[in-house]
């Protein structure tokens, strides 16, 4: 298997320098024929996706996620037809300016240290891939990346892996190499990055505080940039192709399409061959966009070369767990908009750590959820944040 993987890996990164799937398939067919061999030895109820969703999502089945995505589709697809044929979102404005790198680094390290990155226990570098890995206790790594052109971009990769790193920190140093040291789950770590990337870092609080900031920052590029502007460019709403670029509404659909597909592919209902086609037909079915070729379409994602079978839907139920831990949050600290806004993250921080980080795997991700929200996973509410966030948007 690992060698497989490594091959499929290599010939899938070829393959997406030369827009050339067809050289990757015969690969990906050999990877889902593992996974199938890898469920049957692992053990399942007649259902092989069970078996690989344990790897991320410890008691999470196949049919617990059907029901899961149905009621998030049903949600958003709304928003996102009402949003189909709009004028484009005012982002691409932001792109015709160029943003230093040294002063966007500056930046970013004035926001990590704000909201409670620990700089004794971690450090941010630059790198081509960002990321965050815990090398051991009280040594956290963020690894970002930023963009002249693309402002946004390295911003909001900034505050995703930052939730990555908050996590970790809030981990118990002293229940290292024990599961009380580990965090519940891949989905629960996505919660963690996805709750300051969306939840925190696009809602209005933060910005009235760390605004003024980057305005001062980068006067040149936004000094005729309002508040009211900056707002409407970072929660616009644009079907696309890309899974990387998506914003906050369409993302989940995204990663529903990549399950949908993941599956077909492990029960052979689909053959490798003809995802190209697949993958097309269900972008046009749900978001009303083809990609133009491979490499904007199949080939866009590692994940499947890699052998990460069952990976994705952690994106989509670390949005889910995002939401109703903040819903939770709010209930308990009061008003967090009014609190961002004037610079205070450690409340909320520190409510993190006291109810989520702390234990570590003690409880499942679920168990978690009811914990803090006394209810069980629950995708409304997710459904319910964007439409308070998106319905009213200009556009609409």
């Amino acid at each position: 298997s690992a060698r497989v993987t490594a091959l499929a890996s290599r010939a899938w990164e070829q393959a997406r320098k030369k827009n050339d799937y067809k050289s990757a398939a015969p690969w990906l067919d050999k990877v889902f024929r593992l996974a199938r061999e890898e469920a049957d030895a692992s053990g399942h109820n007649g259902n092989r996706y069970d078996a690989l969703l344990d790897d991320y999502e410890p008691g999470m089945t196949s049919d617990q996620l059907t029901a899961l995505f149905a009621q998030l589709r049903i949600g958003v697809m709304p928003l996102i037809e009402a949003h189909r044929d709009k004028s484009p979102p005012p982002s691409r404005a932001l792109r015709t300016k160029r943003f230093p790198l040294d002063h966007q680094r500056s930046f970013a390290e004035g926001v990590a240290k704000a909201i409670g990155f620990n700089f004794d226990t971690g450090r941010l570098d630059i790198g081509q891939n960002p990321f965050c890995t815990e090398i051991g206790p009280g040594d956290v790594r963020v690894v970002l990346r930023f963009y002249s052109n693309d402002l946004l971009r390295g911003i909001f990769t900034l505050l995703h892996e930052l939730g990555h790193a908050l996590y970790d920190q809030g981990l118990d140093a002293t229940h290292y190499g024990t599961p009380m040291g580990e965090s519940a789950s891949a989905s629960f770590h996505e919660s963690q990055s996805r709750l300051w990337e969306n939840l925190v870092g696009r809602s209005a609080g933060f910005w009235r505080f760390f605004y003024p900031q980057l305005q001062s920052t980068f006067d040149r590029g936004l000094r005729d940039v309002s508040l009211e502007t900056f707002m409407e460019i970072i929660n616009g709403v644009e079907p696309g192709v890309f899974r990387g670029e998506a914003d906050e509404v369409t993302y989940n659909i995204h990663i529903l399409i990549r399950v949908e597909l993941e599956r077909a592919l492990l029960s052979g209902d689909l053959v490798a061959a003809d995802l190209p086609g697949a993958w097309s037909e269900l972008y046009r079915r749900y978001l009303g966009v083809t990609p133009e070729d491979d490499r904007s379409g199949c080939l866009q994602d590692s994940h499947w070369a890699e052998g990460l079978i069952g990976y994705f839907p952690t994106y989509m139920l670390g949005n889910v767990y995002a939401a109703q831990i903040f819903e939770a949050a709010g209930r308990d600290l009061g008003s967090l908009d009014d609190a961002f806004g004037q610079g205070d993250f450690d409340g909320f921080r520190e409510w993190l750590r006291e109810n989520i980080h702390r234990y570590g795997m003690r409880y499942r991700s679920g168990e978690i959820i009811k914990r803090i929200t006394r209810r069980t996973s629950d995708p409304s509410v997710l459904v319910r944040s964007l439409s308070q966030r998106y319905e009213s948007r200009p556009g609409m």
